[in-house]
């Protein structure tokens, strides 16, 4: 793509995903996506064919941004306990910074199969960056461990989407907790409580 050709396709994802945000899927024309993007209808079916399309290319372009952003932030630390703090901030903070575009999670095309297939691919790969960490650190079950880990961080971040006053002091304090929580119990408790178990 030319400079000018990637300037238009970034401006059309952009305007699309505040759209998608804050109206919908089914809300939002593709006639207002070129609006607000500064360039004709015509040219958007250019570089997507249909609206479901362009839909899909502003989810990858996000959840590809949130794994990189992810991978650099685990790049500069070495302790688990400090990765696995990067991870909650990073999980709660990405939904703190989209509050104002929750319909773009709430409000995706129905029974679109392609988007169904590939939100299980980003879950998969978000799970193993999780479970990299916890093998790394020498946790038993990694595997269970990190979806236990995403399963506690995914609702905390419900208080985010639906709580109007939520502000980023809340953030911080839940992504700090379950980091304590999971450190000091999950990782730090657990073969003790499991030794302190009454035996059959």
């Amino acid at each position: 793509m030319s400079s000018a050709s990637v300037h238009k396709h970034a401006a059309i994802l952009d305007a699309a995903y505040e759209l998608f945000g804050s109206g919908g899927f089914y809300e939002t024309k593709m006639s207002e996506v070129a609006e607000r993007a500064g360039i004709a209808k015509g040219t958007v079916y250019l570089y997507f064919k249909s609206k479901e399309e362009l839909f899909m290319a502003v989810t990858r372009r996000d959840c590809e941004g949130f794994l990189e952003q992810l991978e650099g932030k685990l790049g500069t630390c070495s302790r688990l306990a400090d990765k696995l703090s990067v991870i909650a901030e990073h999980h709660l903070f990405y939904y703190y910074e989209r509050k104002q575009h929750t319909k773009l999670f709430f409000r995706a095309p129905n029974n679109n199969p392609e988007l169904v297939d590939y939100m299980a691919q980003f879950m998969e790969a978000y799970m193993q960056a999780v479970v990299k960490v916890l093998l790394e650190g020498g946790a038993s079950e990694p595997e269970l461990m990190a979806q236990s880990y995403i399963g506690m961080l995914d609702r905390l971040k419900m208080d985010i989407l639906f709580n109007p006053g939520f502000a980023e002091e809340d953030a911080d304090k839940r992504a700090k907790f379950a980091a304590n929580l999971f450190i000091t119990g999950a990782l730090g408790s657990l073969n003790s409580a499991l030794g302190d178990l009454p035996s059959e």
